[in-house]
């Protein structure tokens, strides 16, 4: 077989006779917004792991807050910035869940202080 006769994108969402004869356990599937589909990949692969093929072991969890966005974690306010830009001239909707608060805290609820006293070394 050449190149061009498995590698072809002539066809979108086609697949020719001779192409399915040399295939396998061939399935095509995509989540129902057409959103994301590495996303979908990973919650099917996810749901398959659960599973031994006859009884569905657990269910899932439900779609993260991050589920069908991409993610991007500034550091500095000057990155920030440069995000706003950059989905300005992509033409990108996006959503600052910090409301600009680029200061991380650790919660009053964790330890800031370690519970194990250090090693001061072997005496001499």
């Amino acid at each position: 077989m050449r190149a061009r006769e498995f590698i072809s994108e002539q066809r979108v969402g086609d697949i020719s006779k001779r192409q399915q004869s040399g295939t396998v356990g061939l399935n095509k599937f995509r989540d129902g917004q057409f959103a994301d589909r590495v996303y979908e990949l990973n919650r099917v692969m996810m749901a398959a792991a659960c599973n031994d093929g006859d009884d569905f072991v657990e269910p899932i969890d439900a779609e993260s807050w991050a589920g069908r966005h991409n993610i991007a974690a500034p550091y500095t306010e000057v990155e920030q910035r440069m995000l706003e830009k950059a989905y300005q001239a992509v033409g990108s909707k996006h959503w600052d869940l910090n409301h600009g608060d680029l200061d991380s805290e650790e919660h009053p609820a964790v330890n800031t202080k370690s519970p194990v006293q250090g090693f001061k070394g072997y005496p001499r």
